[in-house]
C-alpha cells in the first residue's frame, strides 16, 4: 500500500493510541499524604517508576485530610491515604470511609501493629512509629539563661513564657496525640489543668505538627512539642537541638496507610499499600525521604538517626479508646473551649 500523508497520519495515530493504551493500562494513583513533603514525594515517585503508574499526591495534615475524605465520600478524589497519625485514619474506618485490605506484606510487620485501627479487619495498616516529646534549641536556651526541661511538667514553669510551640489539635494529628497522651498519663481532668497551665507559655499554636520543629530549629522558639523524628531531621541538618523523651513517659503515633472506599484506582491503591509496607519503601523513607521514624517492617533497616524503641519510656497507648471519633471530638472540643479560648 502506498503511504499517502493521510495513511501515514492514520498509522501514526493508531501506533500512538496503542502506545497510550499500554501506558494507560497501568493507570493512575492519587495519594492524600500526611507524612512530610520529602517522604510523600520520594515514595510516590519511586512507586510510580517501579510500577509504571502515573502517581500524584496532595500533602495535608491528618485532621484536615479526614475532613476532606469525609466531604468527598460520594465522589472520592483520591485513592489512598498515606502517613500521618493513625487516629484520624482509625476514625475514617469507623465512619465507613475506608476499604479493608490485608496486604500479603503484613506478615513482615511487627505483630502488634498488623491491624492497629479501632475497627478490625485491616481498614488501616501501620508504616512507622513516631515518639512524642520535645526538642530544645540549646543556643536560645543559653542566650535566655533558661534551665533545660526534662519532663512534661517542667514546661508549665512560668520562666518558659512565650518560649514553647505546639500544633493546634483541630488541624494536627500530632497535637491530638499529645492531648490523648496527657489524658492517659494523668487522667482527663488533670490533663486539662496541665494544658491550661501550659497555655500560658505557648507563643503559637501552629497549623501543622512539623512547624514547631522547624521554628525551634531556626531559633524562633526555644521549645517545640511534637514527634521527635521531626527534630532528628532538623538536628541532622545542623540545628542546635536536643531531643527530650520526657521523664514521665510519653505517647507515640502509628503512621497509617488506608485505601479510600470506592477509590477509582483500587488495584493500584492495593499495590501502593503493599509497597508502603515493604522493606524497600520503609528504608527509602529515611535513605531518601528524610523521615526518621521507627519502622514497622521487621526486615527493614532503621536509620541511625532514629530512636530505639527498647530505650524509651512509653505509655501503653490505648488506640481503641483514643482512636475513636467520639473521643477525638470530645477532647478537641474541650481543648478549644477550655484552653484555646483563653489564649
Amino acid at each position: 500500500m502506498k503511504l499517502t500523508p493521510l495513511n501515514t497520519l492514520l498509522a501514526t495515530t493508531l501506533a500512538l493510541t496503542a502506545l497510550a493504551g499500554t501506558v494507560q493500562a497501568k493507570g493512575r494513583l492519587v495519594i492524600y499524604c500526611s507524612a512530610t513533603n520529602a517522604m510523600c514525594e520520594e515514595e510516590a515517585k519511586v512507586f510510580g517508576e517501579k510500577y509504571d503508574v502515573k502517581t500524584s499526591f496532595i500533602r495535608n495534615g491528618s485532621g484536615s485530610t479526614l475532613a476532606k475524605v469525609d466531604a468527598e465520600k460520594k465522589n472520592p478524589q483520591a485513592d489512598v491515604w498515606y502517613g500521618g497519625t493513625l487516629d484520624p485514619q482509625s476514625q475514617a474506618g469507623e465512619m465507613d470511609l475506608l476499604e479493608p485490605y490485608a496486604s500479603p506484606n503484613l506478615e513482615q510487620i511487627m505483630p502488634q501493629f498488623r491491624d492497629p485501627a479501632k475497627r478490625k479487619g485491616n481498614y488501616s495498616s501501620a508504616v512507622y512509629i513516631g515518639i512524642l516529646g520535645f526538642g530544645v534549641n540549646t543556643d536560645r536556651l543559653k542566650e535566655k539563661n533558661l534551665p533545660e526541661p526534662k519532663c512534661w511538667k517542667d514546661l508549665t514553669n512560668p520562666i518558659y513564657k512565650g518560649e514553647i510551640q505546639i500544633a493546634d489539635p483541630q488541624s494536627s494529628g500530632t497535637a491530638y496525640t499529645a492531648l490523648a497522651t496527657f489524658a492517659q498519663l494523668w487522667g482527663e481532668e488533670a490533663a486539662f489543668d496541665y494544658l491550661k497551665q501550659l497555655n500560658g507559655n505557648i507563643s503559637q499554636y501552629t497549623k501543622s505538627g512539623i512547624a514547631p520543629a522547624r521554628n525551634a530549629a531556626r531559633g524562633e522558639t526555644t521549645i517545640g512539642i511534637g514527634f521527635l523524628h521531626d527534630y532528628s531531621l532538623e538536628k541532622e541538618k545542623g540545628a542546635p537541638l536536643r531531643l527530650i523523651s520526657p521523664c514521665e513517659g510519653s505517647g507515640y503515633e502509628i503512621g497509617g496507610i488506608s485505601i479510600l472506599k470506592n477509590a477509582r484506582n483500587m488495584e493500584n491503591a492495593k499495590l501502593f499499600v503493599d509497597w508502603a509496607l515493604s522493606k524497600e519503601a520503609q528504608e527509602l523513607s529515611w535513605k531518601k525521604g528524610q523521615s526518621y521514624q521507627i519502622l514497622t517492617n521487621t526486615t527493614a533497616e532503621t536509620s541511625p538517626n532514629s530512636l530505639k524503641l527498647d530505650q524509651l519510656k512509653l505509655i501503653d497507648y490505648d488506640m481503641d479508646t483514643y482512636g475513636a471519633s467520639d473521643m477525638r471530638k470530645k477532647l478537641i472540643t474541650k481543648w478549644v473551649n477550655d484552653v484555646k479560648m483563653g489564649h
